[in-house]
């Protein structure tokens, strides 16, 4: 599988997106403002990684307006607030036919960049 899930108004993924060149290889795009994660995608997200924590994002304005950050978060929590708040999902997501890299920090851009050479 060749997928992207990203937020078309975010500059990081646009950055990421160009530095890779994923949207000429033949990527399917997903939008995830525009086109909700389904429960199915986001577990197979899960499945992965190894948990719904890893997928989520503290970054997101809602984190501290919603009070998150004092709270026990259990595996259940984080997978409802990604459902229901696109925010919360640690972006870009990008799944290399069995790999998956999650998020923008430097070393997981530059093991994305290797997979797609």
């Amino acid at each position: 599988m060749k997928k992207i899930y990203h937020l078309g108004t975010c500059t990081t993924c646009q950055a990421i997106i160009k530095e890779t060149g994923i949207d000429k290889k033949g990527f399917e795009m997903q939008d995830i403002k525009s086109e909700k994660i389904t429960p199915a995608q986001l577990d197979e997200m899960k499945s992965k990684t190894g948990s719904y924590e890893s997928l989520f994002s503290r970054r997101a304005l809602k984190y501290k307006e919603m009070g998150l950050k004092d709270k026990v978060l259990t595996e259940n929590d984080y997978r409802q607030l990604i459902l229901d708040e696109y925010t919360f999902l640690k972006r870009p997501v990008v799944f290399v036919n069995d790999r998956i890299f999650v998020g923008s920090e430097k070393k997981n851009v530059e093991a994305l960049k290797n997979a797609l050479s």
